[in-house]
């Protein structure tokens, strides 16, 4: 047996008028439309995977000798050396 309670929602009013066109022309209600949305949306959640971000590293993340004491700005202009810009 499921239990139900009363609560108040703030709902947009442009959107709770969509919702409610939406609940007459499908002969439904509001309650059931805001029941049938909680119910995906929990679903969705719960399904989702987290997002994890892909190690794209190479070269063991050693930064090259030659370049440790330079400055960001200093291996900018080493990398586009010698490239007319």
């Amino acid at each position: 047996m499921t239990s139900h309670m009363k609560t108040t929602v703030h709902i947009a009013d442009p959107l709770l008028r969509e919702a409610q066109r939406l609940a007459a022309r499908e002969g439904t209600t509001l309650k059931a439309l805001v029941n049938e949305g909680l119910q995906k949306v929990i679903k969705e959640r719960r399904e989702a995977k987290p997002f994890k971000l892909r190690n794209c590293s190479f070269g063991g993340g050693k930064i090259n000798p030659d370049l440790e004491h330079l400055r960001w700005e200093d291996i900018v202009d080493k990398v586009y050396e010698g490239r007319g810009g």
